[in-house]
């Protein structure tokens, strides 16, 4: 269904990490709903699907960047 984009980006940025072990639901449910204000906010601006696509994959490369900063100084 193409949502793949979406639920990798709910869960990065609710702070599960792609090298697994960490996250939370509460975490999980919060990047969910931070991902649907997006694609709504989006929506209802009138911004094309392709810029949406855009947005949501620079906040999953900043969030996976904060991710992997975290790791490097534990």
């Amino acid at each position: 269904m193409g949502l793949e984009l979406d639920i990798i980006a709910a869960v990065v940025i609710g702070g599960g990490s792609l090298s697994g072990g960490e996250g939370s639901i509460l975490g999980t449910l919060v990047g969910v709903f931070i991902m649907a204000f997006l694609r709504n906010g989006c929506t209802m601006m009138g911004w094309p699907n392709y810029f949406q696509e855009i947005i949501i994959g620079a906040i999953i490369i900043a969030a996976v960047t904060l991710d992997r900063l975290r790791h490097r100084q534990e």
